[in-house]
């Protein structure tokens, strides 16, 4: 099968699973005490909010991690389409802020570590490219202004 029809296949089963997300989500968010609020999703699905970080996460930290679920989605869905078996996914993320308020993120590191068979540098990069350039709600969400690197490793077992 040529490059381009590959891909072709590859975007469309891609975008099969994205037409089925809904365009609207509604969340709830309660406040407990202090400034620990607990989210839930319209699905029951719950995460704990912390200022002070000692019972929950911080806002800024939920996003790092949906950045890194939402590649992950694309990237591995990907890869199982390029013929490779993956073993295990994992990802470092770190994110870099502006100093003063908003401390938006200014910049994101992420580091990829993949085992399985059939992988190849150049699968890695297609899937991160697909997910980085088009798939990736996450990542558009976010400024347009953020740099972001990806830097990957693998090993064929």
């Amino acid at each position: 099968m040529s490059e381009e029809k590959e891909l072709s296949a590859l975007e469309g089963d891609l975008e099969q699973y994205k037409s089925k997300i809904s365009q609207v989500n509604k969340a709830t968010l309660t406040w407990d005490k202090d400034l620990i609020f607990i989210g839930r999703t319209n699905r029951g699905y719950e995460i704990e909010f912390d200022a002070a970080q000692q019972w929950g996460c911080s806002p800024t930290e939920s996003l790092l991690l949906s950045v890194a679920g939402c590649m992950g989605i694309d990237m591995v869905s990907f890869l199982k389409k390029m013929k490779c078996e993956i073993k295990t996914y994992k990802m470092d993320i770190m994110g870099e802020r502006n100093p003063t308020p908003p401390q938006y993120y200014t910049s994101i590191e992420m580091v990829i570590s993949v085992t399985g068979s059939g992988l190849t540098a150049k699968k890695l990069e297609r899937a991160a490219a697909l997910s980085h350039e088009k798939y990736c709600s996450v990542y558009h969400t976010l400024r347009k202004d953020i740099n972001v690197k990806v830097d990957y490793t693998f090993e064929n077992t």
